[in-house]
């Protein structure tokens, strides 16, 4: 697809540091779907979360459909996320670790017409760590503009 549709949780890898991974698909309803491809998510402090043997995600906002009726959607529900039995179960027991957290990256469309969340299994940084990634970033943006001069 020429225009790809993707949100992106821009804060995910600034807080927290990225151990694995995953893609999975996600159970929508009725008009999700078309607020999605227009591009009216957002995953502001959202998390991914185990109920039984089953993962779900917290907090993805998907906008109300604006030409939905009363079936519209309620935008702040719980979906649920779908992996295989191996992933699950090996997520499962890497997030009851110490100190890691199952967090999504980004919601997109792929190029079958599917939405699919990209997962991680991730460890929260500490206040040192964002320090290093922000003094990396701005030694970066010098060399780019000393680059372009």
């Amino acid at each position: 697809m020429s225009n790809e549709i993707v949100v992106k949780n821009k804060k995910a890898t600034f807080q927290f540091e990225i151990v694995e991974k995953f893609t999975a698909g996600i159970v929508l309803k009725g008009t999700e779907i078309k607020s999605i491809r227009m591009g009216r998510a957002s995953f502001v402090d959202s998390y991914c979360f185990f109920i039984g043997d089953e993962l779900w995600v917290k907090g993805l906002h998907i906008a109300e459909y604006a030409w939905g009726t009363y079936n519209n959607h309620d935008p702040k529900q719980d979906r649920k996320l779908l992996l295989t039995r191996k992933e699950l179960t090996k997520l499962k027991r890497r997030s009851q670790e110490k100190g890691l957290t199952i967090i999504a990256l980004k919601l997109f469309i792929n190029e079958r017409g599917l939405a699919k969340v990209d997962i991680a299994l991730a460890r929260g940084k500490q206040l040192h760590d964002k320090r290093d990634d922000l003094r990396e970033k701005d030694v970066r943006r010098e060399l780019d503009r000393a680059r372009k001069r």
